[in-house]
């Protein structure tokens, strides 16, 4: 279900800290965060972010389509090796 649009979307105010932080120093390193449930807002545009899927941090890199959807969608959290009978015929 999505949320409210009186309530306006919602980001991690740890997370909006650390942004803002990092466009004022002008720091290339990715932002580390845990907040999969966090809005990509137009400020976080052209940032690096490395958000966790719950093994490792994977790197997103945010462009203007990102905008209204969460880290989390960027950040796979499953791992689908394939199927072990494709790897068989490719020989």
């Amino acid at each position: 279900m999505a949320r409210s649009v009186w309530k306006g979307p919602f980001v991690d105010l740890s997370l909006l800290k650390k942004a803002e932080a990092a466009q004022d120093a002008g720091g290339r390193a990715p932002i580390k965060t845990w907040s999969r449930r966090s809005t990509i807002l137009p400020q976080f545009v052209g940032r690096t972010f490395s958000v966790y899927n719950g093994r490792k941090h994977v790197t997103v890199s945010v462009n203007g389509y990102m905008v209204g959807h969460k880290l989390g969608e960027f950040a796979p959290t499953r791992f689908f090796p394939g199927h072990a009978a494709d790897k068989k015929g490719k020989r």
